[in-house]
């Protein structure tokens, strides 16, 4: 099974991982969390929006971003940004590749955008004039992209 990985750079809105926690799990995928975390784990929205998943979901918490791109050392790193020109629909995606997302509030930190770990920095499209796709949903939108064009290994 190909494994994709999801990275949540300092995420603040609990529900938001929660849902990542139930797509991750429902896809296979591994989702990994930055600290400092704007939550902890007893917090009720984030137990209600991944429900029953936490279980079946393959989640690790790195305390820093270099203790995150050190756990993934062979991976290709592509930064999502809305400052990014390429679509994340122009990449082909391969097992192991990583999906990074910045905090709610920001988006990734530009240290974090433009680290040398980084293969390439991505968009999701969207018109003109709007700030940013929910954070959880731009997750799901990029992970089932990549699951789609590894031909959704592991699904059934």
């Amino acid at each position: 099974m190909s494994q994709l990985h999801i990275v949540f750079d300092n995420p603040v809105i609990p529900t938001n991982t929660g849902n990542a926690i139930r797509t991750a799990a429902v896809m296979g995928a591994t989702l990994h969390l930055i600290e400092p975390l704007g939550f902890n784990f007893d917090d009720k929205h984030l137990k209600r929006a991944g429900l029953d998943y936490h279980d079946l979901a393959d989640l690790r918490i790195h305390p820093n971003f270099e203790a995150c791109m050190a756990a993934l050392p062979d991976s290709r790193v592509f930064a999502f940004t809305t400052q990014a020109k390429r679509w994340f629909t122009d990449v082909a995606y391969r097992d192991g590749d990583v999906l990074l997302f910045g905090t709610e509030p920001t988006g990734l930190p530009d240290a974090h955008r433009t680290h040398p770990r980084i293969t390439s920095e991505v968009r999701i499209p969207m018109v003109p004039a709007r700030r940013s796709m929910n954070l959880s949903n731009a997750a799901s939108t990029a992970a089932f992209e990549a699951w789609r064009q590894l031909g959704f290994d592991g699904a059934v």
